[in-house]
This record gives structure tokens, sequence and C-alpha cells, in this order.
């Protein structure tokens, strides 16, 4: 019984782990797709924002409606340099972006495009 119960396990521990790896490189596919399809752009007259391929999500805020932009980045975002950010315009607005690279560069290009 214990021989019998050794060779199902020989034959399905590489078939789950083929599983695991192959789930775990559709995930990593979809962030990557993800990464590559997002715009991010500060003009002089407003912040655009693009994310998305099949469900586009686009904000057009005019820099003068920009009430506040806020930071958020753990321990690995910082050493990776990657988090989220949230604009926070008039009259409610309220936008998040997350896993946004350099996140802090772009606060500072906000800010001094709007000054």
């Amino acid at each position: 019984m214990i021989i019998l119960i050794g060779i199902v396990s020989l034959i399905f521990q590489p078939i789950v782990g083929g599983l695991i790896i192959f789930v775990g490189l559709l995930v990593g596919l979809r962030k990557f797709i993800e990464y590559k399809t997002s715009e991010f752009a500060v003009t002089t007259k407003r912040v655009i924002i693009k994310v998305g391929v099949f469900r586009r999500r686009t904000l057009e805020l005019l820099l003068r409606q920009v009430e506040a932009i806020s930071v958020e980045q753990t321990v690995l975002g910082r050493m990776l340099g990657f988090g989220s950010v949230t604009l926070t315009g008039t009259g409610g607005v309220r936008e998040v972006f997350h896993n946004i690279s350099s996140p802090l560069e772009f606060r500072r290009q906000i800010h001094s495009q709007a000054t």
C-alpha cells in the first residue's frame, strides 16, 4: 500500500508543479501586458492616465483641478520603484492607480507643471 501511494505521488507531483508554474506564468503575463499598455502623461494643462487593454480606464484631469496627490509604497515597492498614486480633484473626483513605476517622480512632475 505504501509503495502504491509513493508511485501515485511520483506521477502527480510533476503535474501539480507544472500547473502551478503555468498559473504563475499566466498571472505574470497579464501584469506585464497591463504594465506595457499603461500610459501616464503630464502636460502643461492636464494629467492624462490610461490603464488597461480590454477594459480601458482613462482619466484626464486639468492641472488646476488637482487638489491632492498621494503616493503609497510598500517596502518592496520602494525597493523596486513602484507604488499607488491617488489623484483627488475638485468636485470629489478621486482616482487610485496601482503599481505605477516611479510614483514619486510622477507626483513631482505634476507639482512642477502645476506651479
